[in-house]
């Protein structure tokens, strides 16, 4: 499969796999889903994640996370995308759903969240949406 948005595909596998109620999914790695990965885990949206090494590029096993009954993740959106790039100001940065979702911001200091992007006075490219 060659794929060349690996976090849209990323954030279809979550996608697919919360409404289908999975308890863990497998995901291509990259360094930039794994740390988009990292946001997710401090965020609570998922439980864990951990590499898998494979003959290829290696696979990150996602464990889910439910509350009461329901996936942590109700909507995951790509927003820029390879075609269509979306770039923000630091006085630009959105609020998800005031405040309840997050934005994953990939900036000059990593990929963020949008409120530690606004506390660091950062901008950078709008990666998703997550509520």
């Amino acid at each position: 499969m060659s794929t060349t948005d690996l976090i849209a595909d990323a954030f279809t596998i979550i996608r697919n796999a919360t409404m289908a109620k999975k308890e863990n999914v497998d995901i291509p790695a990259s360094n930039t889903v794994k740390a988009i990965m990292e946001v997710l885990k401090k965020e609570n949206y998922i439980e864990t994640f951990k590499e898998i090494e494979d003959k290829k590029q290696g696979l990150l096993r996602v464990y889910l996370r439910y509350l009461f009954g329901k996936p942590a993740i109700r909507n995951i959106k790509r927003v820029s995308r390879p075609g269509l790039r979306r770039y923000v100001k630091a006085d630009k940065v959105p609020v998800v759903l005031r405040g309840k979702g997050i934005a994953v911001v990939s900036t000059s200091k990593g990929i963020v969240t949008d409120k530690e992007a606004r506390q660091l006075g950062l901008g950078g490219e709008i990666i998703g949406y997550i509520w």
